[in-house]
């Protein structure tokens, strides 16, 4: 299964936002029962959202559900209720020990995204993700910086160190991993600017808000016909033993930057 370019999240309590996934096409889609729900309308959405998941086409979407956190109320019931519909898989936010997601696999087997986004699930990171079943993980910037005490500013730099620290826990442990959102919804050009950011640090995908972000995480996320042609022309220098490509030398760690570029293009 591939990792999700884009995650997007709508709320759990609009079924006339669930059935609207299919026109914005994401690679995946969180039907959101935690952040996007008050406490008092919890088991109202949980229904709401059971029964607008079943109501959806088929498509190359992957459905998940956000459920609440495993020291909530909540959890037990919403795992429960993901088991028993029709939701492909799971969002666990508040992430913060393998001991919560080895709970969840023993509760339902279906594919998991984990969010990391506080000071506790950034500190076990590599526990959690080098030790877990993960089809991918998800920085929480917003969550995280105000567990510290920090605050939230456009350039991020404040997030940089805990930003870093889930793509090498993410890569010792071989688990896709999903960027940070940009909380202004309708400022394209500074998700494209965050997203660049990601993407160099070594994120495979970004959180959505909004459904206008979709298009933008594909673009961010997606090799442009100038990375695949290079990428090709790096591979076939490995194979017939060329040193150079446009100037530059080709050794292993460019001929598996290139093999990289293809796999996230979907090409050999």
């Amino acid at each position: 299964m591939r990792v999700p370019r884009s995650l997007l999240f709508v709320p759990g309590a609009r079924p006339d936002m669930v059935a609207k996934v299919p026109r914005w096409s994401p690679d995946a889609v969180a039907v959101d029962l935690e952040d996007a729900v008050a406490a008092a309308d919890k088991e109202t959405a949980r229904e709401a959202t059971v029964a607008a998941i079943a109501e959806l086409p088929a498509s190359d979407t992957l459905v998940l559900v956000r459920v609440n956190g495993p020291t909530t109320p909540w959890y037990v019931d919403d795992v429960a209720a993901v088991a028993a519909s029709a939701a492909q898989g799971v969002v666990l936010p508040k992430l913060e020990s393998p001991e919560q997601l080895a709970d969840l696999r023993s509760r339902l087997d279906l594919p998991v995204i984990g969010g990391l986004e506080s000071a506790r699930g950034i500190g076990r990171c590599r526990e959690i993700l080098t030790g877990g079943d993960l089809l991918a993980a998800y920085f929480g910037a917003e969550d995280y910086i105000a567990s510290v005490g920090g605050r939230r500013t456009a350039g991020s730099l404040e997030v940089l160190h805990a930003r870093s620290e889930v793509v090498l826990a993410g890569a010792m442990g071989g688990v896709g991993l999903l960027d940070q959102a940009v909380v202004a919804a309708h400022d394209a050009d500074a998700f494209r600017a965050d997203a660049a950011v990601g993407r160099d640090l070594g994120y495979d995908g970004k959180i959505c808000i909004h459904p206008s972000q979709v298009a933008l995480a594909h673009e961010a996320f997606t090799p442009t016909d100038d990375e695949i042609a290079h990428a090709r022309l790096v591979i076939e220098a490995g194979r017939s033993g060329v040193g150079v490509v446009d100037g530059e030398m080709v050794d292993d760690v460019h001929l598996r930057m290139a093999a990289a570029v293809l796999s996230r293009a979907g090409l050999s």
